[in-house]
Protein backbone atom coordinates (compact mmCIF):
# COMPACT_ATOMS: atom_id res chain seq x y z
CA UNK A 1 0.00 0.00 0.00
CA UNK A 2 2.90 2.65 0.65
CA UNK A 3 4.40 1.28 -2.01
CA UNK A 4 1.54 2.59 -4.42
CA UNK A 5 1.41 5.61 -2.59
CA UNK A 6 5.11 6.42 -3.58
CA UNK A 7 4.84 5.95 -7.04
CA UNK A 8 1.24 7.52 -7.61
CA UNK A 9 3.06 10.41 -5.97
CA UNK A 10 6.11 10.29 -7.94
CA UNK A 11 3.74 9.77 -11.31
CA UNK A 12 2.05 12.80 -10.15
CA UNK A 13 5.50 14.60 -9.96
CA UNK A 14 6.52 13.74 -13.88
CA UNK A 15 3.22 14.86 -14.93
CA UNK A 16 3.52 18.08 -13.50
CA UNK A 17 7.64 18.05 -14.82
CA UNK A 18 5.92 17.07 -18.38
CA UNK A 19 3.01 19.64 -18.06
CA UNK A 20 5.07 22.43 -17.38
CA UNK A 21 8.03 21.72 -19.87
CA UNK A 22 5.28 21.11 -22.91
CA UNK A 23 5.77 18.11 -23.07
CA UNK A 24 2.39 16.00 -23.43
CA UNK A 25 1.26 12.42 -24.13
CA UNK A 26 -0.82 11.47 -26.89
CA UNK A 27 -4.67 12.60 -26.33
CA UNK A 28 -3.78 14.40 -23.73
CA UNK A 29 -4.58 18.68 -22.75
CA UNK A 30 -1.69 21.07 -23.85
CA UNK A 31 -1.43 23.70 -21.31
CA UNK A 32 -0.71 27.00 -22.65
CA UNK A 33 -0.93 30.97 -21.54
CA UNK A 34 -3.46 33.46 -22.77
CA UNK A 35 -0.27 34.66 -24.62
CA UNK A 36 0.25 31.91 -26.52
CA UNK A 37 -3.56 30.76 -27.42
CA UNK A 38 -3.83 32.07 -30.80
CA UNK A 39 -6.39 29.69 -32.46
CA UNK A 40 -6.90 29.90 -36.66
CA UNK A 41 -10.53 30.31 -37.50
CA UNK A 42 -11.87 27.66 -39.76
CA UNK A 43 -14.99 29.70 -40.75
CA UNK A 44 -15.53 29.41 -44.43
CA UNK A 45 -16.83 32.33 -45.77
CA UNK A 46 -16.05 35.39 -48.39
CA UNK A 47 -12.76 37.31 -48.22
CA UNK A 48 -11.76 39.93 -50.00
CA UNK A 49 -8.34 41.80 -48.88
CA UNK A 50 -7.81 44.50 -49.51
CA UNK A 51 -4.34 45.54 -49.82
CA UNK A 52 -4.80 49.44 -51.90
CA UNK A 53 -7.18 51.81 -50.41
CA UNK A 54 -10.30 52.39 -53.44
CA UNK A 55 -9.39 55.92 -53.40
CA UNK A 56 -6.78 57.81 -53.01
CA UNK A 57 -6.44 58.85 -49.03
CA UNK A 58 -4.86 61.40 -46.92
CA UNK A 59 -3.76 59.54 -43.47
CA UNK A 60 -3.74 62.81 -40.91
CA UNK A 61 -2.35 60.57 -38.50
CA UNK A 62 1.56 59.60 -39.11
CA UNK A 63 4.76 60.12 -37.03
CA UNK A 64 8.38 60.26 -38.41
CA UNK A 65 10.98 61.47 -36.75
CA UNK A 66 13.72 62.00 -39.04
CA UNK A 67 12.33 63.50 -42.09
CA UNK A 68 15.42 65.96 -42.15
CA UNK A 69 17.40 63.60 -43.63
CA UNK A 70 15.57 59.93 -44.17
CA UNK A 71 15.23 58.94 -48.45
CA UNK A 72 11.67 60.31 -48.81
CA UNK A 73 11.52 58.30 -52.33
CA UNK A 74 11.43 55.05 -50.10
CA UNK A 75 8.64 56.55 -48.03
CA UNK A 76 6.78 57.77 -51.44
CA UNK A 77 6.84 54.15 -52.88
CA UNK A 78 5.09 52.74 -50.03
CA UNK A 79 2.84 55.43 -49.75
CA UNK A 80 2.00 54.94 -53.55
CA UNK A 81 1.44 50.92 -52.90
CA UNK A 82 -1.29 51.78 -50.77
CA UNK A 83 -3.06 54.65 -53.02
CA UNK A 84 -2.13 57.42 -50.14
CA UNK A 85 -2.27 60.79 -51.55
CA UNK A 86 -0.86 62.96 -48.61
CA UNK A 87 0.83 62.16 -45.57
CA UNK A 88 0.29 64.16 -42.49
CA UNK A 89 3.65 63.91 -40.45
CA UNK A 90 2.71 65.05 -37.24
CA UNK A 91 5.94 65.09 -35.40
CA UNK A 92 6.93 68.44 -36.87
CA UNK A 93 8.84 69.88 -34.10
CA UNK A 94 9.42 73.95 -34.01
CA UNK A 95 11.63 76.38 -35.17
CA UNK A 96 14.87 75.10 -36.88
CA UNK A 97 13.93 71.13 -36.94
CA UNK A 98 11.22 71.97 -38.67
CA UNK A 99 11.95 74.54 -41.03
CA UNK A 100 14.82 71.38 -41.60
CA UNK A 101 12.32 68.98 -41.86
CA UNK A 102 10.22 71.85 -44.44
CA UNK A 103 12.98 72.04 -46.88
CA UNK A 104 13.73 68.04 -47.54
CA UNK A 105 10.12 67.38 -47.90
CA UNK A 106 9.87 70.93 -50.55
CA UNK A 107 12.80 69.79 -52.04
CA UNK A 108 11.52 66.68 -53.21
CA UNK A 109 7.75 65.71 -52.47
CA UNK A 110 6.11 69.45 -51.67
CA UNK A 111 2.62 68.18 -51.99
CA UNK A 112 2.96 64.58 -50.94
CA UNK A 113 4.12 65.34 -47.06
CA UNK A 114 2.43 67.33 -44.37
CA UNK A 115 3.89 68.69 -41.34
CA UNK A 116 2.16 69.81 -37.92
CA UNK A 117 3.64 72.05 -35.52
CA UNK A 118 4.11 71.02 -31.76
CA UNK A 119 4.46 73.02 -29.02
CA UNK A 120 7.13 72.96 -26.17
CA UNK A 121 4.81 73.60 -22.99
CA UNK A 122 7.82 73.81 -20.94
CA UNK A 123 7.81 77.39 -19.09
CA UNK A 124 4.42 77.26 -18.65
CA UNK A 125 3.93 79.73 -15.58
CA UNK A 126 6.01 82.32 -16.77
CA UNK A 127 5.05 85.76 -17.78
CA UNK A 128 4.88 85.86 -21.59
CA UNK A 129 4.87 82.55 -22.24
CA UNK A 130 1.42 82.18 -23.76
CA UNK A 131 2.42 84.91 -26.06
CA UNK A 132 5.93 83.90 -26.84
CA UNK A 133 4.31 80.24 -27.94
CA UNK A 134 1.88 81.47 -29.70
CA UNK A 135 4.23 83.98 -31.85
CA UNK A 136 6.62 80.92 -32.68
CA UNK A 137 3.63 78.49 -33.82
CA UNK A 138 2.65 81.41 -36.13
CA UNK A 139 6.53 81.96 -37.59
CA UNK A 140 5.97 77.86 -37.71
CA UNK A 141 3.08 78.15 -39.43
CA UNK A 142 4.69 80.75 -41.89
CA UNK A 143 7.43 78.93 -42.54
CA UNK A 144 5.55 76.35 -43.72
CA UNK A 145 3.36 73.99 -41.07
CA UNK A 146 -0.04 73.18 -41.75
CA UNK A 147 -1.59 72.44 -38.04
CA UNK A 148 -0.26 72.09 -34.88
CA UNK A 149 -0.68 68.30 -33.35
CA UNK A 150 -0.45 68.65 -28.88
CA UNK A 151 0.35 64.95 -27.65
CA UNK A 152 -0.76 63.46 -24.56
CA UNK A 153 1.44 64.51 -22.69
CA UNK A 154 -0.33 67.61 -22.19
CA UNK A 155 -2.84 66.45 -19.02
CA UNK A 156 -0.21 63.23 -18.11
CA UNK A 157 3.07 64.64 -17.78
CA UNK A 158 3.72 68.07 -18.83
CA UNK A 159 4.17 70.54 -15.84
CA UNK A 160 4.28 74.07 -15.23
CA UNK A 161 7.20 75.92 -13.35
CA UNK A 162 5.93 75.41 -9.78
CA UNK A 163 5.99 71.42 -10.74
CA UNK A 164 1.85 71.10 -11.39
CA UNK A 165 0.37 68.97 -13.67
CA UNK A 166 -0.76 71.10 -16.44
CA UNK A 167 -4.55 70.65 -17.27
CA UNK A 168 -5.58 70.23 -20.86
CA UNK A 169 -7.71 73.05 -20.75
CA UNK A 170 -5.41 75.32 -18.47
CA UNK A 171 -6.17 78.70 -19.11
CA UNK A 172 -2.67 79.89 -19.90
CA UNK A 173 -2.60 77.63 -22.96
CA UNK A 174 -5.65 80.52 -24.70
CA UNK A 175 -3.35 82.28 -26.49
CA UNK A 176 -2.37 78.73 -28.34
CA UNK A 177 -5.95 77.62 -29.61
CA UNK A 178 -7.00 81.47 -30.70
CA UNK A 179 -3.77 81.86 -32.73
CA UNK A 180 -4.68 78.47 -34.31
CA UNK A 181 -8.36 79.91 -35.04
CA UNK A 182 -6.39 83.31 -36.38
CA UNK A 183 -4.32 81.51 -38.55
CA UNK A 184 -6.66 78.66 -39.90
CA UNK A 185 -5.19 76.12 -39.35
CA UNK A 186 -6.61 72.69 -37.00
CA UNK A 187 -5.21 71.35 -33.74
CA UNK A 188 -5.08 67.67 -33.68
CA UNK A 189 -4.98 66.61 -30.29
CA UNK A 190 -4.15 63.08 -28.33
CA UNK A 191 -5.77 63.72 -24.71
CA UNK A 192 -4.72 60.57 -22.25
CA UNK A 193 -5.21 56.79 -23.01
CA UNK A 194 -7.79 53.79 -23.37
CA UNK A 195 -9.94 53.69 -20.37
CA UNK A 196 -8.81 50.62 -19.49
CA UNK A 197 -5.48 51.80 -18.80
CA UNK A 198 -6.93 52.95 -15.62
CA UNK A 199 -9.45 50.29 -14.55
CA UNK A 200 -8.06 47.49 -12.73
CA UNK A 201 -5.48 45.19 -14.32
CA UNK A 202 -7.46 41.84 -13.78
CA UNK A 203 -9.49 39.19 -16.21
CA UNK A 204 -12.02 41.85 -16.67
CA UNK A 205 -9.81 44.30 -18.55
CA UNK A 206 -10.12 43.96 -22.34
CA UNK A 207 -6.28 45.51 -22.69
CA UNK A 208 -4.59 42.87 -20.08
CA UNK A 209 -2.55 41.62 -22.35
CA UNK A 210 -1.53 45.14 -23.43
CA UNK A 211 -0.49 46.35 -19.76
CA UNK A 212 1.25 42.88 -18.79
CA UNK A 213 3.48 43.19 -22.00
CA UNK A 214 3.90 46.94 -22.08
CA UNK A 215 3.93 47.63 -17.96
CA UNK A 216 4.11 51.61 -18.41
CA UNK A 217 1.11 52.33 -19.83
CA UNK A 218 -0.67 51.14 -16.94
CA UNK A 219 -2.29 54.64 -15.25
CA UNK A 220 -4.53 55.27 -12.04
CA UNK A 221 -6.53 58.44 -10.46
CA UNK A 222 -3.41 59.61 -8.56
CA UNK A 223 -0.78 58.55 -11.77
CA UNK A 224 -1.47 61.42 -12.85
CA UNK A 225 -5.03 62.11 -12.73
CA UNK A 226 -8.68 60.16 -13.32
CA UNK A 227 -9.27 58.93 -16.55
CA UNK A 228 -12.53 61.32 -16.95
CA UNK A 229 -11.12 64.17 -15.37
CA UNK A 230 -8.37 64.48 -18.45
CA UNK A 231 -10.96 63.85 -20.98
CA UNK A 232 -13.60 66.46 -19.61
CA UNK A 233 -10.93 68.81 -19.42
CA UNK A 234 -10.42 68.39 -22.99
CA UNK A 235 -13.91 68.57 -23.93
CA UNK A 236 -13.88 71.82 -21.52
CA UNK A 237 -11.39 73.35 -24.05
CA UNK A 238 -13.07 72.65 -26.97
CA UNK A 239 -16.10 74.42 -26.10
CA UNK A 240 -14.11 77.55 -24.56
CA UNK A 241 -12.79 77.65 -28.17
CA UNK A 242 -15.74 77.84 -30.65
CA UNK A 243 -13.62 79.04 -33.54
CA UNK A 244 -10.61 76.75 -33.44
CA UNK A 245 -11.07 73.33 -35.73
CA UNK A 246 -10.16 70.23 -33.65
CA UNK A 247 -9.48 67.19 -34.58
CA UNK A 248 -9.85 64.86 -31.64
CA UNK A 249 -7.39 61.74 -31.79
CA UNK A 250 -8.30 58.38 -31.56
CA UNK A 251 -12.22 59.19 -31.87
CA UNK A 252 -11.60 60.70 -28.12
CA UNK A 253 -11.06 57.27 -26.55
CA UNK A 254 -14.93 56.42 -27.00
CA UNK A 255 -14.54 54.72 -30.15
CA UNK A 256 -16.09 51.24 -28.12
CA UNK A 257 -19.40 53.78 -26.74
CA UNK A 258 -20.36 55.58 -29.79
CA UNK A 259 -23.28 56.69 -28.48
CA UNK A 260 -21.49 58.79 -25.66
CA UNK A 261 -19.29 60.17 -28.71
CA UNK A 262 -22.65 61.04 -30.69
CA UNK A 263 -23.49 63.07 -28.48
CA UNK A 264 -20.29 64.95 -28.00
CA UNK A 265 -20.23 65.62 -31.43
CA UNK A 266 -23.77 66.83 -30.98
CA UNK A 267 -22.50 69.55 -28.37
CA UNK A 268 -19.08 70.04 -29.59
CA UNK A 269 -19.82 71.28 -33.30
CA UNK A 270 -16.27 72.31 -33.93
CA UNK A 271 -14.83 68.90 -33.19
CA UNK A 272 -14.22 66.12 -35.63
CA UNK A 273 -12.39 62.91 -34.80
CA UNK A 274 -9.68 60.63 -36.26
CA UNK A 275 -9.55 56.89 -36.19
CA UNK A 276 -6.28 56.19 -35.81
CA UNK A 277 -5.49 52.88 -33.62
CA UNK A 278 -8.93 52.75 -33.01
CA UNK A 279 -10.02 50.51 -35.92
CA UNK A 280 -10.05 47.39 -33.81
CA UNK A 281 -12.94 49.42 -32.01
CA UNK A 282 -14.83 49.81 -35.08
CA UNK A 283 -14.65 46.01 -36.65
CA UNK A 284 -16.16 44.59 -33.95
CA UNK A 285 -19.34 46.72 -33.91
CA UNK A 286 -20.20 47.09 -37.81
CA UNK A 287 -23.78 47.99 -37.51
CA UNK A 288 -23.72 50.88 -35.40
CA UNK A 289 -20.30 51.77 -36.28
CA UNK A 290 -21.53 52.24 -39.78
CA UNK A 291 -24.28 53.83 -38.65
CA UNK A 292 -22.20 56.54 -36.67
CA UNK A 293 -19.94 56.97 -39.95
CA UNK A 294 -22.77 57.81 -42.04
CA UNK A 295 -24.49 60.01 -39.66
CA UNK A 296 -21.33 62.00 -39.38
CA UNK A 297 -19.68 61.65 -42.66
CA UNK A 298 -18.44 65.29 -42.51
CA UNK A 299 -16.64 65.30 -39.36
CA UNK A 300 -14.44 62.15 -39.49
CA UNK A 301 -10.92 61.39 -40.80
CA UNK A 302 -8.84 58.36 -41.66
CA UNK A 303 -5.37 58.31 -39.69
CA UNK A 304 -3.54 55.07 -39.07
CA UNK A 305 -0.82 56.72 -36.43
CA UNK A 306 2.48 54.33 -36.27
CA UNK A 307 3.55 53.74 -39.97
CA UNK A 308 3.64 50.42 -40.66
CA UNK A 309 2.60 49.71 -44.72
CA UNK A 310 1.63 46.05 -44.04
CA UNK A 311 -0.83 47.53 -41.46
CA UNK A 312 -2.95 49.69 -43.82
CA UNK A 313 -5.37 46.64 -45.32
CA UNK A 314 -7.17 45.75 -41.79
CA UNK A 315 -8.58 49.16 -42.58
CA UNK A 316 -9.37 49.53 -45.79
CA UNK A 317 -10.97 45.92 -45.39
CA UNK A 318 -12.75 47.07 -42.58
CA UNK A 319 -13.56 50.47 -44.05
CA UNK A 320 -14.71 49.03 -47.69
CA UNK A 321 -15.60 45.51 -47.74
CA UNK A 322 -18.82 43.52 -46.26
CA UNK A 323 -16.03 40.87 -45.20
CA UNK A 324 -17.18 38.63 -41.89
CA UNK A 325 -14.56 37.70 -38.95
CA UNK A 326 -11.39 38.47 -40.25
CA UNK A 327 -8.12 39.17 -38.03
CA UNK A 328 -6.58 41.98 -36.50
CA UNK A 329 -2.92 42.63 -36.53
CA UNK A 330 -1.75 43.13 -33.01
CA UNK A 331 -3.08 40.40 -30.94
CA UNK A 332 -2.51 42.88 -27.57
CA UNK A 333 -4.95 46.01 -29.03
CA UNK A 334 -7.98 43.41 -30.09
CA UNK A 335 -7.87 39.15 -29.21
CA UNK A 336 -11.36 39.32 -31.24
CA UNK A 337 -11.50 39.65 -35.02
CA UNK A 338 -13.21 42.54 -37.76
CA UNK A 339 -15.71 42.83 -39.73
CA UNK A 340 -16.41 45.04 -41.88
CA UNK A 341 -18.43 48.56 -42.09
CA UNK A 342 -18.94 48.16 -46.22
CA UNK A 343 -19.56 52.01 -46.05
CA UNK A 344 -21.10 54.09 -49.02
CA UNK A 345 -18.64 55.31 -51.52
CA UNK A 346 -19.21 58.78 -50.99
CA UNK A 347 -19.02 58.26 -47.27
CA UNK A 348 -15.45 56.51 -47.58
CA UNK A 349 -14.72 59.57 -49.72
CA UNK A 350 -14.80 61.91 -47.21
CA UNK A 351 -13.44 59.80 -44.76
CA UNK A 352 -10.55 59.10 -46.63
CA UNK A 353 -9.41 62.52 -48.19
CA UNK A 354 -12.52 65.28 -48.53
CA UNK A 355 -13.09 65.88 -44.93
CA UNK A 356 -8.81 66.37 -44.32
CA UNK A 357 -9.28 69.24 -47.77
CA UNK A 358 -11.52 70.94 -45.53
CA UNK A 359 -9.81 70.98 -42.39
CA UNK A 360 -5.91 71.09 -43.50
CA UNK A 361 -4.80 74.71 -45.45
CA UNK A 362 -3.47 74.24 -48.67
CA UNK A 363 -3.43 70.87 -49.95
CA UNK A 364 -2.74 70.02 -53.42
CA UNK A 365 -6.53 69.05 -54.79
CA UNK A 366 -5.55 67.56 -57.76
CA UNK A 367 -4.29 64.44 -56.15
CA UNK A 368 -8.35 63.41 -55.58
CA UNK A 369 -9.90 63.18 -59.02
CA UNK A 370 -13.19 62.13 -57.78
Amino acid sequence: MEHSKYAYLALRKVMAILLFTGTVFPGSAQEMGFEEYNPKSTLVVPKHPTSKAKFTFIDVHSHHFRMESQNLSELIADMDRINLGIMVNLSGGSGDGLRAKLKNVNDHYPNRIVLFANVDFNGVGNLGWGKQAAAQLEADVKAGAKGLKVYKSLGLRNKDVNGNRIAVDDSRLNPIWEKCAALNIPVLIHSADPKSFWDPMDSDNERWLELKTRPGRKRSDTDPAPWQQIIDEQHRMFKKHPNTKFINAHMGWYANNLDRLAELMEEIPNMSVGIAAIIAELGRQPRRAKQFFIQYQDRILFGKDAWNPDEFPTYFRVLETADEYFPYYKKYHAFWAMYGLDLPGEVLKKVYYKNALNLIPDLDRTLFPE
